[in-house]
């Protein structure tokens, strides 16, 4: 068995999941919903209903994560199915990169299907959106879900699923403030200061993946903010699943 295996596993099982379901269907009806809103936006409804629904789809992805992500491996010990899982010829550290690669895409499938969706209804709407930026900022807003399932399949590998959606919400809420903490941390005595810059840089530094108030004045981002989103997803990822794959090693299931 192989980490491709336990992610198509995962992919397959995640989407089954009614939460899927249902956080698709809130993301639908949030749609439409900033539709009520547009005539009260004195002439900026294409710019609320793209605002609105971006967020919206970057905190529907986060609630799958912290109900559905933070539990995968905690589900496996309780219904024992990863006794006969790590019993066979598969290391540890392949099976939580499996975990996590079937996350991923089941949440990519549910960004990248509002994301659609979004663009499907600003084209009912007669808005002519900008489907470059529509697009840059779900793809951007799919890296950090991707980086945060990474923190989620870390802590259910070492934790109980209610403490991994605390530890997932509480990494997630300090990254988004993390602009504000280096920002902060430059204001500071010099010792203290250089100690909270260090804690800042240890956070994901999520506002990397923000361009929803470019995407919501119909404006791109660049190439190079892209390519460095993506290679900072891409090496975060792998230092956090690198590290619960040491801990998830010495961990004793009998």
């Amino acid at each position: 068995m192989t980490a491709a295996l336990i992610a198509r596993n995962t992919f397959r099982e995640a989407t089954r999941d009614r939460v899927i379901a249902g956080v698709f269907g809130a993301g639908l009806v949030l749609l439409f919903a900033t539709q009520i809103l547009s005539p009260l936006a004195m002439g900026e409804g294409e710019r609320l209903t793209v605002d609105l629904a971006l967020s919206g789809i970057s905190l529907l992805g986060i609630l799958v994560t912290l109900l559905v992500g933070t539990s995968l491996v905690a589900k496996e010990i309780e219904r024992r199915t990863i006794y006969n899982l790590l019993s066979r010829p598969i290391a540890r550290s392949h099976y939580l990169i499996g975990k996590w690669i079937g996350m991923t895409a089941t949440l990519w499938v549910v960004t990248g299907g509002l994301g659609i969706a979004l663009w499907l209804l600003l084209v009912a709407r007669g808005f002519g959106p900008n489907a470059l930026s529509i697009l840059q900022s779900v793809y951007l807003t799919s890296l950090e879900l991707a980086l945060v399932a990474a923190l989620a399949v870390m802590f259910s590998a070492l934790s109980t699923p209610v403490l991994s959606a605390l530890y997932t919400l509480g990494a997630y809420l300090i990254g988004q403030w993390s602009d504000d903490l280096r920002a902060y941390a430059a204001k500071l005595p010099a010792s203290l200061g250089a100690a909270l810059q260090a804690a800042a840089s240890l956070v994901p530094n999520l506002p990397l993946f923000n361009m929803r108030t470019l995407a919501a004045n119909e404006q791109t981002t660049t190439l190079l903010h892209l390519g460095l989103a993506t290679a900072y997803a891409i090496v975060y990822s792998a230092c956090v699943l690198s590290l619960a794959a040491a801990a998830f090693e010495s961990r004793d299931f009998k």
